[in-house]
């Protein structure tokens, strides 16, 4: 593969002089949407600029399109660009939560066509274990033109409902088994699963530390609950499009790539009572 999916916190300190990288910040806490930039302004990684999963990662909501919509592409790639982001710029995400987030703006760039993007292997705690500093400066760039070349990895609700017949591809949901199951359902109104999914918790991708787990074990085991599905044939979902992006990261880095992401999720399928639910 040309482009890494993950970097160290040694590789990336080598670059933060470096012209050509740029950092982003992409903490938040789903409780508290407040906290994420709270915690960038308290300290963040020398260079980091801040991005917001709702203002800057996702789209406006309209109670049908699930929770965290996919951001408008072309005011994406503004915000990217006044970042100082071009073509040849080599982006790094972090966060603090394994990079359920970052991995959101991962999927999102290479989306828009920006191939050169990675997430920080363990964050912001990795980046501390390893006795780096943090700082409360602003950085400053000069902006970039960043050029959209979208790409068709996006699945829309009617073709998840087509599929519960057809069978023509796999989808593969990132929620915890409870809330898959139906059960402890705290952010959607409804609880359980679209008919058919298989499941794959997104934090299994991880080890004890926070850190993406061997390639070849998560190869084994995506392997395995792709039920003979060609990678390309499989459509990632989760509570609204975020954790999902985690599983494409895992897939990436474990050599499977070419699935879709279903950006809509649960949050958007049970919006409409029409759609049938799985419980169990």
């Amino acid at each position: 593969m040309s482009h890494r999916t993950l970097v160290d916190s040694t590789l990336l300190a080598d670059h933060l002089q470096d012209a050509d990288w740029r950092i982003f910040d992409c903490r938040h806490l789903l409780s508290d949407p407040a906290a994420g930039r709270q915690a960038y302004a308290a300290g963040h990684l020398p260079g980091a600029f801040f991005l917001h999963l709702d203002d800057d990662l996702s789209g406006p909501t309209n109670g049908r399109n699930g929770r965290h919509p996919l951001p408008d592409p072309q005011r994406l790639a503004d915000t990217l660009g006044a970042a100082g982001v071009a073509a040849t710029t080599q982006v790094v995400a972090y966060d603090d939560a394994g990079g359920a987030f970052a991995a959101r703006l991962w999927w999102l760039l290479r989306w828009l066509g920006h191939d050169r993007v990675a997430v920080l292997d363990g964050g912001i705690a990795a980046w501390l274990a390893a006795g780096r500093p943090l700082t409360t400066a602003l950085p400053r760039a000069q902006p970039a033109g960043f050029a959209v070349q979208r790409r068709d990895w996006v699945v829309g609700s009617d073709d998840v409902l087509a599929n519960l017949q057809r069978q023509e591809f796999r989808l593969l949901d990132a929620r915890g088994a409870d809330r898959f199951r139906g059960e402890n359902e705290t952010l959607d109104p409804v609880g359980g699963h679209i008919p058919g999914a298989g499941h794959r918790f997104f934090r299994d991708n991880l080890d004890a530390e926070g850190r993406f787990r061997p390639a070849a074990d998560l190869r084994r085991e995506f392997t395995e609950v792709l039920a003979g599905f060609d990678p390309r044939a499989v459509v990632m979902s989760c509570g609204s499009g975020v954790t999902a992006c985690h599983n494409l990261l895992a897939m990436e880095h474990a050599g499977l790539a070419g699935s879709a992401l279903y950006p809509g999720s649960w949050s958007e399928w049970c919006a409409d009572p029409a759609r049938p639910v799985a419980r169990g």
